[in-house]
């Protein structure tokens, strides 16, 4: 005969390993989050050394809207 808390602790291990990649997931998100806080703190101090010393900041990424604008053909 099987009662309801045999089936229960037939789920439990699936549900353990459930909970566990959660948490694996979980841990792997927050790393990913402290490594893209640090990178950015890193940035913003580079930043706001260049300000300090008048050097211009380096952009990463897409250049800035403005000098799309004057490279554009005129009409």
């Amino acid at each position: 005969m099987t009662t309801d808390k045999d089936a229960t602790d037939k789920d439990r291990p699936q549900t353990a390993a459930r909970i566990s990649e959660a948490d694996r997931q979980a841990a792997a998100r927050r790393e990913r989050q402290a490594q893209t806080l640090r990178e950015n703190l890193l940035r913003r101090k580079q930043q706001s050394r260049a300000r300090r010393l008048g050097a211009a900041d380096e952009t990463d990424g897409l250049p800035a809207a403005a000098g799309a604008d004057s490279e554009r053909a005129p009409d």
